[in-house]
């Protein structure tokens, strides 16, 4: 709709005629909005995306028109919010195969910019390019564009378009399928943000039963009575890795699989939450013994909603039997609110990256080097006091990209078994990966000859290839579908169960099969402990479910149990 005459001045009021000067004048002022007409055409996917898109513009010019007066500076600082949209959801569905959405808002912190700048170590300049160009142009466009348009005018078209973005977002709502798909992200992004606000009014941020007909029993924590030398336990976060085997015609170097075989030669399955990127879904699943799933539409903000909240977990339930609790980890703490959220489900001491030097990638006995100095560190005081250790090591080596070599004098006798390169390139890191952790378990042995140690190993999830080579052939818009299902064949990793100097206590809980959220009570389960009512109770959950937590009963199980731990105020404020 044009404006009024009142609300704009003209060009030719200022300059006399157009001119050539007029002609630039306003090609400031058109050319932000041509280049978003192109954007729209080749991002957006149909007509319904593409009015979504131009009611986004619509509002985001109208707010810097209230604000600056100046169409042209305005129109600019639109198309570069819509272009920095554009490019972080696309870098988003590259690492975790969704685009961006409006939640993602909550997780812009500086940890969580270093640690894109040290995965993408470009960006920085790029960023640093961008604002050195942005700022002169800005005051450019600031000083030679003539018109002034009214905030009134603006405010008002800005409020209706507003309201017509809430409209179009209610009568053609986000559909969670939807955000596998590499396109459509300004639209997506709007109508997340009228769908989020609408879902936590109606349902809160975390899915629960209103009321159960039991409860928990008390004392939550009562005394831990073990019979028997505990074990130190070590928890293994083995990143982005899984049994390639799994997928068709992929070649394998000789001897491929053991890494995947626990202490008695059995594999074992685990299902986990997320595919491809979200390493936080499961770090929730195996430190809180939650489902992420809960969450719905903010399970990708787990670790940070849940920080501070979720005050259950193995961490706590270990340090109830006397254990004292220490974690390493591959990135920056505040990152998806790593520090936080490991404190309130009992982590005592918590290492990130910056803590133990770490840069960049570092290969896995980074990691496992840094947990026995810490070990020898700790144990003095923790001996002294007859404690035992837990240690989580979170791993970083298998982490994308793998379109480069990392480290490749580790692997001087390599050969790439004939893949694509980058399923050669995460094949060799998963042969570092386990030759580190073959030495890992050796030196335990050497080291410390007298001490008992239960290792439990983890893939957090499968690379983010994954989906293109499990079911070749199959469209984007069938995987999908496969991954909005929760096809195991997209969800499934390994569990592996190890020990030294100690032999796992029988459970019927080491199950062949699980989901990620019943780790926590299986490692208890084999280091003898006595569980607390709150994981006696999932106990019951996973006998009668055989292994499934949310996919049993369609969640019913799950909200009953997230129900009794905010009566028991192990959950709060959710």
């Amino acid at each position: 709709m044009a404006p009024s005459p009142q609300s704009l001045r003209s060009p030719t009021a200022v300059t006399g005629g157009i001119g050539v000067l007029g002609a630039l004048r306003i090609a400031a002022v058109a050319l932000p909005h041509l280049a978003a007409l192109g954007l729209m055409w080749t991002t957006e996917a149909d007509a319904v995306s593409r009015a979504g898109f131009l009611l986004t513009w619509a509002v985001l010019n109208f707010f810097w028109l209230a604000w600056l007066r100046r169409p042209a500076l305005s129109g600019a600082l639109t198309l570069a919010l819509v272009v920095l949209l554009v490019l972080l959801s696309r870098l988003k569905h590259d690492i975790v195969q969704m685009t961006a959405n409006f939640v993602d808002l909550m997780v812009i912190d500086q940890d969580t910019v270093a640690f894109l700048f040290t995965i993408f170590p470009g960006l920085k300049g790029v960023a640093l390019a961008v604002v050195l160009a942005g700022v002169p142009l800005a005051m450019l466009l600031w000083r030679i564009d003539p018109f002034r348009f009214r905030r009134a005018v603006a405010a008002g078209f800005g409020a209706a378009s507003f309201a017509a973005l809430i409209g179009y977002a209610v009568v053609w709502p986000n559909e969670p399928w939807q955000g596998f798909y590499r396109d459509g992200f300004v639209s997506k992004f709007a109508r997340s943000g009228v769908n989020a606000v609408s879902d936590y009014m109606h349902y809160g941020f975390m899915e629960s039963d209103a009321v159960v007909s039991s409860q928990l029993k008390t004392p939550l924590e009562d005394s831990c009575q073990v019979a028997g030398r505990r074990p130190h336990i070590i928890l293994v976060h083995d990143e982005s890795s899984y049994d390639i085997r799994s997928a068709p015609g992929i070649k394998v170097p000789p001897g491929y699989g053991s890494h995947f075989l626990s202490f008695d030669g059995k594999a074992r399955t685990f299902i986990v939450e997320g595919n491809g990127g979200p390493s936080w879904l499961t770090e929730y699943n195996v430190l809180a013994g939650l489902s992420s799933r809960s969450f719905g539409r903010f399970a990708y903000f787990v670790t940070r909603i849940a920080a501070g909240r979720v005050e259950r977990g193995l961490p706590h339930a270990l340090r109830r039997c006397g254990y004292h609790t220490l974690s390493l980890y591959p990135a920056y703490g505040a990152f998806m609110s790593a520090r936080s959220f490991q404190h309130s489900t009992g982590i005592e001491k918590f290492f990130d990256a910056r803590a133990l030097g770490a840069k960049v990638l570092e290969p896995d006995r980074f990691y496992y080097d840094a947990a026995l100095r810490l070990f020898d560190q700790e144990r003095g005081q923790a001996t002294a006091a007859g404690q035992p250790m837990f240690v989580f090591v979170y791993l970083a080596a298998n982490h994308f990209p793998w379109n480069t070599r990392l480290r490749p004098d580790l692997t001087p006798g390599w050969r790439d078994p004939g893949n694509l390169p980058k399923i050669d390139e995460y094949l060799r890191r998963q042969a570092m990966s386990a030759r580190d952790y073959r030495d890992f378990l050796g030196r335990l042995k050497k080291q410390y000859p007298g001490e008992p140690f239960l290792i439990v190993r983890f893939g957090d999830h499968q690379p983010e290839f994954s989906p293109t080579i499990i079911e070749p052939g199959l469209s984007e818009e069938g995987v999908s579908q496969r991954l909005m299902a929760f096809d195991p064949r997209y969800y499934s990793t390994y569990y592996a169960i190890d020990a030294v100097n100690y032999k796992p206590a029988a459970t019927p809980t080491a199950m062949a099969t699980i989901e990620a959220a019943y780790l926590p009570l299986i490692v208890q389960e084999l280091a003898g402990l006595p569980l607390d009512p709150s994981f006696a109770e999932q106990k019951n959950i996973m006998l009668r479910c055989n292994g499934l937590f949310y996919a049993c009963n369609g969640g019913a199980e799950a909200r009953r149990f997230n129900r009794l731990l905010i009566d028991a105020g192990l959950i709060k404020g959710l």
